[in-house]
């Protein structure tokens, strides 16, 4: 794909979330495995940052969703620096998506409704771990499960206060694919009130 000199160009007409559904779709089709997964790039009240491999669990207009311990690095940096960037990078497509905003917390409908959408052993993985916290021995976590599982016996985990989600709201999205000869094309949607400011980029 990277020599398909009939690739057409981004569309700069295009509603960046429908662009942005139909790349994903396009990813759902042509990757190994975990199209949705993302970086997100997080920074502390000082502004050193962070960034890590996570799963995207929502995309509508309202932005993009995804799930954490609160108390995690993440977590914390997010409630205390409520800002953050999104990378997706397809590498079977040669394509990736940049977005960035600032981060709402979903509601607690919305992370309810997530939580018990996930597998039984997920949900306990997640009640027993001290996410991002020293852990001395990996039996000891294995403890912690052995117990949350024997405390939910016979009945649904529920979400714990410290397990929610965030929504980051895209003030700048770009959109970027591999052409020959690193003659790549980029555009970025940034967000001016109610619409979207288009623009092409260099390589």
């Amino acid at each position: 794909m990277a020599d398909d000199t009939t690739r057409p160009l981004i569309p700069l007409d295009a509603d960046p979330f429908v662009l942005f559904a139909e790349w994903m779709k396009d990813a759902e089709a042509s990757e190994p495995n975990d199209p949705n997964a993302m970086a997100l790039a997080t920074a502390s009240p000082e502004g050193i940052p962070s960034v890590r491999m996570i799963l995207l669990k929502g995309a509508d207009e309202r932005g993009f969703v995804f799930y954490t311990n609160l108390e995690s690095r993440k977590g914390g940096e997010l409630s205390s620096n409520p800002h953050a960037a999104l990378l997706f990078h397809w590498k079977s497509l040669r394509r990736q998506i940049r977005i960035e905003g600032p981060v709402e917390p979903v509601s607690a409908e919305e992370a309810d409704r997530y939580f018990a959408s996930r597998s039984r052993n997920s949900r306990i993985g997640a009640i027993a771990s001290d996410q991002s916290r020293p852990l001395a021995e990996r039996a000891d976590f294995e403890k912690r499960i052995e117990a949350v599982t024997a405390r939910f016996e016979g009945k649904e985990p529920e979400r714990p206060a410290n397990w929610s989600g965030f929504r980051l709201v895209p003030r700048q999205i770009e959109f970027w694919q591999d052409r020959p000869y690193r003659m790549h094309d980029r555009a970025t949607w940034t967000r001016e009130e109610n619409d979207w400011a288009v623009t092409r980029l260099y390589p």
